[in-house]
């Protein structure tokens, strides 16, 4: 092939490439995510925006007053939760969900949160992912219910609830800490959505009187530290960040 030739086959490559990028770019502009600035659920979805790169359009729904159950959002999500993306027709609930969306979708796009070109590893992943949410969430939801949702509320801490639930989670940690022995991370040595699964709840319990249970236990404080400090999780916490992006 003569060097002319292959600069116009390499200018084509190029100009699908850029083409493709820009169809996700402007497919993406138009996810409009419903949720709250103080939600952990809202936070899940936010940070995996974030670790992509990706633009997003905020529309606050105030659960300190209730809109969640207002007849124009439960029109949206009859459930009265949020978040809830909408990319064009498809509506979606559930931040796990949404989130596994956004990464599929964009799995070739700034962080990437899943294996998918190794079933072993990604089987992995989603193991860890399932342990978040049916051994880890629970007795952590519970915790953060109590200790820092309620009193933002106006409600008493009820301390015997949270006394009979501390135990649960510290099974759940002490498996943890065996496990973080031997990799930085839950499902491996990169970070995953398995560990950005588990950030909303610490976020809070680390405001509490639980967060001896993950300081006490070396490897876990070193995990919490790690993922805690990464630059989409702070930017998916900030109340202004939500409410800039709104403004703009």
């Amino acid at each position: 092939m003569s060097f002319s030739r292959l600069l116009v086959t390499f200018s084509l490559i190029m100009m699908m490439v850029i083409s493709n990028e820009t169809f996700a770019l402007a497919h993406n502009e138009g996810y409009k995510i419903y949720g709250f600035p103080y939600s952990a659920s809202t936070w899940r979805v936010l940070a995996v925006l974030h670790e992509k790169g990706l633009p997003h359009y905020p529309i606050t729904v105030n659960l300190r007053t209730g809109e969640q159950k207002n007849p124009s959002f439960l029109s949206i999500n009859p459930f009265g939760q949020v978040p809830v993306l909408l990319d064009g027709p498809l509506k979606l609930t559930e931040s796990r969900a949404i989130s596994l969306y956004i990464e599929s979708a964009y799995r070739s796009r700034g962080t990437k949160l899943l294996n998918h070109e190794n079933h072993k590893k990604m089987g992995t992943e989603t193991m860890w992912m399932y342990i978040e949410s049916f051994e880890f969430d629970p007795p952590a939801t519970i915790l953060t219910f109590e200790q820092a949702i309620k009193p933002m509320t106006g409600l008493k801490t009820d301390y015997k609830v949270v006394n009979e639930t501390e135990p649960k989670l510290e099974q759940v940690l002490d498996i943890y800490e065996e496990r973080l022995k031997n990799s930085s991370f839950l499902a491996g040595n990169s970070f995953t959505m398995a560990d950005l699964f588990h950030l909303p709840n610490i976020q809070y319990l680390m405001n509490t009187a639980t967060k001896r249970l993950f300081e006490n236990r070396p490897n876990v404080h070193r995990w919490v530290a790690k993922i805690m400090a990464r630059p989409a999780w702070k930017k998916a916490c900030d109340a202004n960040a939500w409410y800039d992006s709104v403004e703009n």
